[in-house]
């Protein structure tokens, strides 16, 4: 009678605190809950006994498919933001056989060596600027693209670059106001910490400080890497500018400081940057 096919009836689920949990009762056998976020009710809970076995196969076969939805949506709404910001690092590297002024040579190796590192500043009008330290500058805040000009090899080539960010970027704005006050200083061509000039590892090194704790930490300057050997590339740098390799000297390195658990990569170009909002010199 109507009553007994009535209670041969699945029951179904009920939303509770915006959730459903769907369960349905095949023949008397229990049909395992699933619960799925969202905000839909189910309106129809009456589902023939005859058409259980397709129904239950459908439910096994939409509800995967829902969560893997969900999570794709939640996944869209958490993106993460690859363009230049302010406070930003920018490495620079050449392969570790790589010979200065001579642009015939083809270089081997694969190994990074970082031979510079950059502050990148961004102003309010969305300019992109450097501030570092160079042997050419001293410690200044210039355009991105004289930067790139400055860097060009002579192969017509740009070096490789990373752009790297701090894990924690909360307070860049003070670290960068803290760079602009040593513009103006000579390159430190004594590489040694707190002499009145500064080279760019060094200039990150005073500016990304709250006056009191480093973000980054000194160490012995090593120009032999892990093969005992100073790479020809600091052979020549150091007898341009009439210095000794500071081997073993404190002080701190593009090579050190890229390996920081306080910085993160950045999938972005600076490269990129200048192409948009090209600087005139």
């Amino acid at each position: 009678d109507k009553q007994q096919d009535a209670e041969r009836k699945p029951k179904a689920a009920k939303s509770l605190f915006k959730h459903i949990s769907y369960i349905v009762y095949c023949n008397g056998e229990f049909i395992e809950p699933t619960l799925i976020h969202t905000n839909m009710i189910i309106a129809n809970a009456d589902i023939e006994v005859t058409q259980c076995d397709m129904k239950r196969k459908l439910i096994l076969w939409i509800v995967p498919l829902m969560v893997v939805l969900m999570m794709v949506g939640c996944a869209g709404n958490t993106t993460t933001d690859d363009s230049i910001q302010r406070g930003d690092l920018l490495f620079v590297s050449l392969p570790m056989d790589y010979r200065l002024g001579d642009s015939a040579y083809v270089p081997q190796s694969k190994e990074k060596n970082y031979i510079h590192v950059a502050i990148i500043d961004v102003d309010d009008s969305g300019e992109t600027w450097i501030i570092d330290a160079t042997i050419k500058r001293g410690v200044d805040r210039y355009p991105v693209d004289s930067f790139l000009c400055d860097f060009m090899l002579r192969s017509g080539k740009l070096p490789e670059m990373d752009v790297m960010r701090l894990e924690d970027n909360s307070r860049v704005d003070e670290y960068v106001e803290n760079a602009m006050k040593y513009i103006g200083e000579k390159y430190d061509t004594e590489f040694t910490i707190d002499n009145g000039a500064h080279y760019c590892s060094e200039l990150v090194y005073d500016s990304y400080t709250d006056g009191e704790e480093h973000l980054f930490q000194l160490v012995p300057l090593d120009f032999g890497f892990d093969h005992g050997e100073v790479p020809g590339y600091w052979t020549a740098i150091f007898s341009r500018i009439g210095s000794d390799i500071p081997q073993g000297r404190t002080g701190i390195w593009p090579s050190d400081m890229i390996k920081s658990t306080c910085l993160k990569p950045v999938n972005a170009k600076i490269i990129d940057v200048a192409k948009e909002k090209p600087h005139r010199r």
